[in-house]
């Protein structure tokens, strides 16, 4: 007798992941991975015929260490905001533009002056950044136009590997609302802002159908099938946003502290009422369950570790280490912008590291390192509360960011805060699983929500802030006055 399953996927930027849950229980059965192609910025793309070859990979090898199974139903999360132009036959026209591709920032920041910014933030819950899709098209437009004539279908990441398993052009709420172009109080794409980013052309049927959180988006096709050597009669879900299935996959609830600490950095939480940040910090984009989930992404986080690692001739563990054994002093502050960043929307920003004395040591160096993401991370969490958002339950940290011990203890002390890991490796295939087996219970999102609560993992981790005498007031202020310095000079540079 087999037993009845649900797959969860998780393409991110670095790999695809597959995860096998047992139906009744949740329960992970087995798990299966395979690399993606690395891309970096300023012009980060990928093929995404890639995604789809790492996903049939990661899907098998879950299926071939999972024992008897049947499997019921699949969804797919993804990285957001990427581009994929597919023409007439479904194939992709160009490398995706990937969500840390900013090349688009020039015509972005047009699109901003022509838009108004705050009008802007008003339709959507959002002011878009060099990110969002609706800066790769005006780039696309702009460098590339008979490759945008040529298009038949403007998807995001999720929805390619959705058209590829279910032969459909279906998004959903979440990851369309981190477009640019849908207002995600009324479920509708905007076409005018279509318009003034890519010219004037009948852009609805190019656009995916917005599905709701619980919805099917089809069963996979023959094709597909035999490639994943699945059953042709498994149910799609609709699928979501990467951080959105994520929360989803923690049982996580309004006002709970939600911190990513990936490639990106993410603070978020949720809320049944929409967010409008006309400053541009906080993205009111939308959840999984018909709420809202507002989140601040940065784009330096876990890899501005990979750096100091370099930089101090050691490795990660090795960081850790020093790191923690720094005196419990202000010491130096780094200001993460490695690579431009995202919010603030500084594109062209570098990193600033300040307060360096010839006293500086190892430890204290590896400790700004470690810290600059963190306490950008908390200043976006001080701009969510500004606006109303609870942001006071419990603080969860997940990503690989959160495999470091320093890390987890500095942001406890950062924030004064106690710090729980989830036992959960893979937040966001596991949020995609929960969405697979509402979809295959035919369940609405009260149903979802409930899966995902059920399902919610044990805490692995529980870190709390240290009494060193450190006088965290007094950092938090000093990043605050580095990070303004330094966010002024870039962007009189970048004038």
């Amino acid at each position: 007798m087999t037993r009845p399953v649900v797959v969860g996927i998780d393409s991110s930027t670095q790999s695809c992941k597959a995860e096998i849950r047992d139906m009744d229980t949740g329960a992970l059965l087995a798990s299966g991975s395979a690399p993606h192609t690395p891309a970096f910025p300023p012009c980060s793309e990928q093929d995404p015929q890639s995604w789809w070859d790492a996903m049939v990979t990661a899907v098998r090898t879950a299926l071939s260490r999972a024992g008897p199974i049947t499997v019921r139903a699949l969804s797919v999360a993804a990285q957001c905001h990427g581009l994929v132009l597919l023409d007439d036959d479904g194939r992709p026209l160009r490398p995706a533009k990937l969500w840390n591709d900013t090349t688009g920032a020039p015509q972005l920041a047009q699109l901003v002056d022509s838009l108004g910014g705050p009008q802007w933030v008003r339709r959507i819950g959002t002011l878009p950044t060099a990110a969002f899709t609706i800066a790769k098209l005006a780039w696309v437009a702009e460098r590339e136009p008979s490759v945008l004539d040529q298009t038949r279908l403007v998807l995001l990441p999720h929805d390619y590997l959705v058209h590829r398993l279910t032969g459909r052009a279906v998004t959903d709420r979440s990851d369309a609302s981190g477009t640019g172009y849908f207002d995600a109080t009324t479920s509708a794409w905007l076409p005018e802002y279509l318009d003034a980013a890519a010219g004037e052309r009948d852009w609805l049927p190019l656009l995916p159908t917005v599905l709701s959180g619980t919805e099917p988006a089809g069963v996979v096709c023959a094709d597909a099938a035999a490639e994943l050597d699945l059953s042709d009669t498994v149910l799609v879900g609709a699928g979501a946003g990467d951080q959105h299935a994520a929360y989803l996959g923690l049982g996580l609830t309004d006002g709970d502290q939600y911190f990513g600490l990936g490639t990106s950095g993410v603070v978020a939480t949720s809320s049944r009422t929409p967010v409008f940040d006309e400053t541009g910090t906080i993205s009111g984009v939308a959840d999984t369950t018909g709420g809202y989930l507002p989140l601040v992404c940065t784009l330096n986080a876990a890899r501005v570790g990979d750096t100091a690692a370099r930089i101090l001739g050691t490795d990660h563990a090795g960081l850790s280490e020093l790191a923690l054994a720094a005196d419990p002093g202000q010491g130096p502050i780094l200001v993460p912008f490695l690579d431009g960043e995202r919010t603030p929307n500084r594109p062209n920003a570098h990193g600033l590291l300040s307060d360096v004395t010839s006293a500086t040591t190892r430890e204290e160096m590896a400790r700004a390192f470690l810290e600059g993401p963190l306490l950008s991370l908390l200043s976006h969490r001080d701009a969510m509360r500004s606006h109303g958002l609870r942001c006071d339950g419990p603080m969860t940290a997940v990503g690989g960011g959160a495999r470091s011990r320093a890390t987890l203890q500095l942001l406890a002390d950062l924030s004064d805060d106690v710090v729980t890991v989830p036992e959960a490796d893979e937040a966001t295939a596991r949020g995609a699983c929960v969405q697979a087996a509402a979809v295959s219970a035919g369940t609405d999102v009260e149903g979802m929500i409930d899966v995902a609560q059920r399902w919610a993992p044990p805490t692995r981790i529980t870190v709390e802030p240290r009494a060193n005498g450190r006088d965290i007031g007094a950092v938090r202020a000093r990043w605050a006055e580095c990070a303004a310095v330094d966010t002024l000079d870039h962007a009189e540079a970048a004038t």
